[in-house]
């Protein structure tokens, strides 16, 4: 099972800058949890094993913008140590050239290209551990306004169907059909993936102080997807490569944990 959810947004203009108000975000980062779907009922227990650990939280929803800066580094720790992998592809909005991503979530279906692609590989590596079921993922994304689940799963059948030699996707562990979404507060799992999206996006993405918080991915890099230590290629993906993202020495920081 891979769930998903996205941290910023897909506006390309207007970016923001620390110390003013509004504007789009900076970055765009698509993150996803996987785990073997014995674990299914586990993840809210999991949620809850992090919730129970807030004084005087009145729901055990998880929000990880809602959270301060404690209550994350503990989700962050918690997550690190469940028997699950993370993936996120990461999006530098500001180098990307004008009239590139002009139709409706074209940038977000690309960036989620990259994400089912490294879902793929995740799946086809850990076939050979994993017994049940018949080796395909179900993918459940975070429901967005304006996203259009059925296109998606028409993008993905034309990717699959027509090939390109630039999309290296293993599709015989991905199910098409299954591709779905539900809300953020009715899944426990979407409230997990929603705290490593905004972890990851917050060692990249400045605050209003124009500062970067590196420790909240620093504790998810234990179930980070990895091929041999080979990390950035894997579960950690940036767009375009780290070298074009014209990074500064907070965010290279980043970068130094996963090289």
């Amino acid at each position: 099972m891979a769930f998903v959810d996205e941290s910023g947004d897909d506006g390309l203009g207007n970016f923001r800058v620390p110390g003013r108000r509004g504007g789009s975000s900076q970055w765009l980062v698509l993150s996803a949890c996987v785990f073997r779907q014995v674990y299914a009922l586990e993840a809210v227990r999991w949620r809850d094993s992090i919730s129970d650990k807030f004084v005087n939280k009145k729901s055990r929803t998880l929000h990880f913008m809602d959270l301060n800066h404690g209550q994350r580094t503990v989700a962050a720790q918690t997550i690190g140590a469940l028997p699950l992998r993370t993936i996120s592809v990461m999006a530098a909005k500001p180098p990307i050239p004008g009239g590139i991503y002009t139709a409706k979530n074209q940038l977000y279906f690309y960036m989620a290209r990259y994400l089912v692609e490294r879902i793929s590989w995740l799946c086809r590596d850990h076939r050979p551990q994993v017994p049940e079921g018949d080796g395909r993922v179900r993918i459940t994304f975070s429901r967005r306004g304006g996203m259009s689940y059925e296109s998606f799963r028409a993008y993905l059948t034309h990717m699959r169907d027509q090939p390109d030699a630039g999309v290296n996707i293993h599709w015989p562990v991905i199910d098409i059909e299954a591709v779905d979404a539900q809300d953020h507060k009715k899944s426990a799992s979407l409230q997990l993936v929603d705290a490593v999206a905004s972890s990851f996006a917050a060692a990249v993405e400045p605050d209003f102080y124009g500062n970067c918080e590196l420790r909240y991915a620093e504790l998810l890099r234990p179930v980070t997807y990895h091929r041999g230590g080979n990390y950035l290629s894997y579960g950690v993906k940036m767009v375009p490569k780290y070298q074009d993202c014209g990074l500064d020495a907070q965010q290279s920081r980043f970068i130094e944990l996963f090289k």
